[in-house]
């Protein structure tokens, strides 16, 4: 019989002594194991195992934990000191791939019960991949390991029950005014950091806590003072413009625009034309990914038309526009509305508004590859995506990924096939690393460009490695 975490002895193992730290911090912050579970990204069977001695988590884990927890580090110190990590991880029991588990998809929506389902990539017995939805339950039942059962119960509405009438995030909002911040500075500083989360590890370590802090700024806004009101309205909005994001790139795109007309429906109350006009500007982004030529160009111009003349946003805006208009097959359009971009680059860096801050040469790059790649100028846009990637800073692991995909996609099409092999295996490590669904989509169709040549061993390389990255179709499920 295992020794229980809240009877620590002298003699304890550093499994038992890390585990009763792990269960008087969670205790301390009065959360629940299901409250902790959601806010950490864990299933909260295993969470209870963690405590128990009974299993060891991975060091992945044990950051979130930490952050969850508002440790500042002294859980993770406590793991490390121990040298619990060092041969001591237990391997999940897995009925599929180790990759599938970790490149599952969070929930299309927040789920309310262990009923709903969740999407992952998919291998059918014609060979094709595609998303499909699995029943949550059966999920757990069947052990597919900790990243799907991570990703269930990502957002949870029950989860903020579960921890009383007030979330940790808010009650952790309203005491940043003893560290001399008012919440609004705390929630505008957690958005930055939860940015820069995302463009390092990708969508599935961030989007809980962003569901959760919309939640909070919901209950701070209804007794908040007129100027607060605004500024939470505000942060609301970015919120809301940012969880649709995350769902973009997750693969997501219905709750994507979900997320999208929320946000453009709360940057009305706010009265900031920028913001507006930034949240329209996705809209056409969202309608480019998603290939819808009846509204990507009309959105982009609409954008425009909302935009401050030859400012950032309007640039932003525009460069959406060339790519709607390469997937409409106009080739001269697409390069002019290109080349007015690049020609504003100089003109729109001093613009003092926050918004597409991040539109830079490599930015348009990418936007100038997609629609060469679609128009069929498959090398043009190979050598395209290559020079964006090596403009790309560090930390943007996951756009590095993206990039790297649509290379090999463009390399296929090119009719050179081992380079896009080569560069299909590297994206999908980056995949694994961060659950974005739009690598997967991409290197489901490099999967199908690369069918004819399937006999070389780098294809033969990319395609299995692929393929063990997938669940399969049974002759049950069909």
């Amino acid at each position: 019989m295992g020794q229980r975490p809240n009877e620590l002895t002298p003699d304890a193992s550093p499994r038992h002594r890390w585990g009763y730290e792990l269960r008087q911090l969670r205790q301390g912050r009065r959360m629940s194991l299901r409250g902790l579970a959601t806010a950490a990204l864990i299933d909260h069977s295993h969470l209870g195992r963690f405590e128990r001695a009974e299993r060891v988590p991975d060091r992945a884990q044990v950051v979130r934990l930490d952050a969850a927890l508002n440790a500042c580090g002294s859980l993770l110190r406590a793991w490390d000191d121990l040298g619990i990590g060092q041969g001591d991880v237990a391997s999940p029991v897995a009925h599929v791939a180790k990759a599938s588990a970790s490149l599952a998809l969070t929930l299309p929506h927040q789920a309310a019960s262990d009923g709903e389902g969740m999407s992952v990539p998919c291998r059918l017995r014609d060979g094709s991949v595609v998303w499909v939805n699995l029943d949550r339950r059966a999920l757990l039942r069947g052990g597919v390991g900790l990243g799907v059962a991570a990703a269930v119960g990502v957002g949870t509405p029950a989860a903020a029950a579960d921890r009383g009438t007030m979330s940790a995030a808010a009650r952790k909002a309203r005491a940043a005014s003893a560290y001399g911040a008012t919440p609004v500075e705390h929630l505008r500083r957690t958005r930055r950091l939860l940015i820069d989360s995302d463009n390092l590890l990708g969508p599935r370590q961030v989007i809980a806590t962003v569901h959760e802090h919309i939640g909070v700024i919901q209950e701070l806004r209804k007794d908040a003072k007129a100027s607060d009101r605004r500024d939470l309205a505000e942060l609301q909005t970015q919120y809301g413009e940012f969880l649709s994001w995350l769902y973009q790139d997750l693969g997501n795109n219905e709750q994507a625009g979900f997320w999208l007309d929320r946000a453009f429906q709360w940057s009305h109350t706010v009265g900031d034309g920028d913001l507006t006009s930034y949240v329209m500007a996705r809209k056409a982004q969202l309608a480019g990914d998603m290939a819808d030529l009846a509204e990507v160009v009309d959105l982009a111009e609409a954008a425009q038309r909302m935009a401050r003349p030859r400012s950032r946003l309007a640039a932003v805006a525009r460069t959406y526009e060339a790519y709607g208009h390469a997937l409409r097959g106009d080739a001269s359009e697409s390069e002019r509305a290109i080349d007015q971009v690049r020609d504003s680059l100089d003109g729109v860096a001093a613009d003092p508004t926050p918004w597409g801050s991040w539109l830079n040469a490599a930015y348009v790059e990418v936007h100038r590859a997609r629609g060469l790649e679609v128009l069929g100028r498959h090398d043009q846009a190979a050598d395209a995506f290559a020079g964006a990637i090596r403009l790309l800073p560090d930390g943007y692991h996951r756009d590095r990924g993206v990039y790297m995909a649509r290379q090999a996609v463009a390399l296929a099409g090119a009719r050179r096939p081992e380079e896009a092999a080569v560069a299909g295996v590297h994206a999908l490590a980056v995949a694994e690393d961060t659950g974005s669904g739009r690598i997967l989509t991409e290197l489901a169709r490099l999967d199908q460009e690369l069918a004819d040549w399937s006999r070389l061993p780098e294809v033969a390389e990319f395609r299995r490695t692929l393929n063990e990255s997938l669940l399969h179709e049974t002759e049950q499920d069909a």
